[in-house]
């Protein structure tokens, strides 16, 4: 998976969280069911985005392996790449 952040600091308002999944990640029950798991997993994370100063757009990109990862494993990819993109 791929995450994007872009946070603007002269503007005050919540985190927004965008998901992306492709049509190569799978048919759409499929691609419904990644995002529904990273909308999820998402919320588990949503208390430290609040920590960014400003406010904050989150943009999440499924790649087609997700299709077959178990949600434990979409989870320690998506913590992995939040603490990649975390500013602090």
């Amino acid at each position: 998976m791929v995450v994007h952040l872009w946070v603007d600091p002269e503007r005050d308002g919540p985190a927004r969280v965008g998901f992306t999944v492709s049509k190569a990640v799978g048919n759409a029950a499929t691609r419904n069911r990644v995002k529904r798991r990273l909308r999820h997993l998402t919320r588990e994370h949503l208390p430290s985005l609040e920590e960014l100063p400003g406010r904050a757009a989150l943009v999440v990109r499924a790649l087609p392996a997700a299709a077959e990862a178990s949600y434990a494993a979409l989870g320690d990819d998506l913590g992995r790449t939040l603490a990649r993109v975390s500013p602090s």
